[in-house]
């Protein structure tokens, strides 16, 4: 398996704010997808010039903003076994979210922190 993208997920019902401050520290706006996941998830990719990158999304529902890990892979199901085996689980079960550009899954580790694993398909 190969890693070809690893950075922090802001999860937030403010992303207006977050992007916000993420602008003021020098980073632009990659792209925008709507509607991951359930529908009701909006995701803003944002890029600083020397290359770190953040992704805000932007739902309801969350008592307090979260904050992820975002792991891009070449092989979801091998970055999947390898998280399973070291303790982490989906909370959707088996569940591998497919949006028809990436497939993806949360896996929350015992201890509570939370990856989101990205594999892009197109």
């Amino acid at each position: 398996m190969k890693i070809t993208n690893f950075s922090p997920i802001i999860v937030t019902k403010d992303a207006k704010s977050v992007t916000g401050l993420f602008e003021a520290l020098g980073f632009e706006h990659r792209h925008r997808k709507e509607g991951v996941g359930d529908g009701k998830v909006n995701v803003y990719d944002m890029k600083h010039p020397d290359g770190f990158r953040v992704d805000v999304a932007q739902t309801d529902g969350l008592p307090q903003d979260q904050t992820l890990i975002r792991m891009n892979v070449d092989n979801i199901e091998e970055a999947l076994e390898l998280l399973a085996a070291r303790g982490f689980k989906n909370p959707l079960g088996d569940e591998i979210e497919d949006s028809g550009s990436s497939r993806t899954a949360l896996m929350v580790s015992p201890s509570g922190f939370a990856v989101r694993v990205i594999q892009h398909t197109k």
